[in-house]
């Protein structure tokens, strides 16, 4: 599975973006889909990951009521709405599938075996 991530930009706090994750390769659109970032000098984090069929869906406490994620199968497409950004959100965005035949959603970057490259957001105060 090959993901590439796009939508970063730079915003001011209170601002909204719209990430998207374009996946490619064999059943691709059959994956758990996650989104994690990585602030500078910081771990990466877990931001929010999706089901294979976008029926469940699982968010950080930091971004609960502010982000949303979501999939359309049929273009093999993943989503991450941003609302409400802030300077804490800054950081580069990255999104990652699990292996296609797991269907339990994870917070864990190791429960991830692909990964694309991430696209940065920079919140401005």
């Amino acid at each position: 599975v090959q993901l590439q991530a796009s939508g970063g930009g730079l915003v001011q706090a209170g601002d909204s973006l719209r990430l998207l994750c374009a996946a490619s390769g064999p059943s691709s659109s059959n994956n758990v889909i996650g989104w994690f970032r990585q602030a500078p000098d910081k771990e990466r984090e877990f931001v929010s990951a999706i089901g294979r069929s976008g029926t469940s869906t699982k968010y950080a406490d930091s971004v609960k009521g502010r982000f949303t994620i979501s999939r359309d199968n049929a273009n093999n497409t993943m989503y991450l709405q941003m609302n409400s950004l802030r300077p804490e959100d800054t950081a580069v965005y990255y999104c990652a599938a699990r292996g296609g035949r797991i269907t339990v959603i994870t917070s864990s970057r190791a429960g991830y075996s692909y990964w694309g490259h991430g696209t940065l957001v920079t919140v401005s105060s």
